[in-house]
């Protein structure tokens, strides 16, 4: 690549790298691997850097990248979750509301299903519509419907009485 392509990569980068790493975060839920999702996306997005032309669409693009590596991820046999008898104790903090409510819905949303996790961040965390959802993941509108109805539901069950603590005072 040459110089001034780099610096232009470079800019890129120290822009969007912040974000792309919170998208990570709320689509897999442990920043070591939200950090490895987001590098991954961007060296997928250096090594084709020269072939993008509508640089317009470098969001999109890096944003379809990091939803597949996180949700091929979650296909991997080593990483699927598994069922154990006692829950870990949770330490108590002296957080703030927001604090706390941002971690509940962290813990609701790695109860749900990658796929529908994805749709659920995308729609709700990223701001996108139903149509740049389903260009962001290769899949029909219909498909990002469905999908956000499911996973809001099972997003929902899994939050149960902490549902409750996101709803706003008043």
């Amino acid at each position: 690549m040459d110089e001034a392509a780099e610096r232009e990569f470079a800019e890129y980068f120290r822009a969007r790298c912040e974000a792309v790493r919170r998208t990570a975060y709320l689509l897999c839920g442990d920043w070591h691997r939200a950090d490895d999702h987001a590098q991954s996306a961007f060296v997928a997005l250096h090594r084709h850097w020269r072939r993008i032309r509508d640089r317009a669409a470098l969001d999109a693009w890096v944003r379809r990248t990091l939803v597949r590596s996180v949700v091929d991820e979650s296909r991997r046999p080593w990483r699927r979750e598994r069922a154990v008898d006692a829950l870990p104790a949770v330490p108590v903090a002296a957080a703030s509301d927001a604090v706390a409510t941002r971690h509940a819905l962290v813990d609701g949303l790695r109860a749900v299903p990658p796929r529908q996790r994805a749709v659920l961040v995308l729609r709700y965390l990223e701001g996108l519509d139903v149509a740049a959802t389903a260009a962001a993941l290769g899949c029909a509108e219909g498909t990002v419907k469905s999908q956000t109805a499911h996973g809001l539901a099972a997003l929902r069950a899994a939050l149960g009485d902490a549902l409750d603590d996101l709803r706003p005072a008043g």
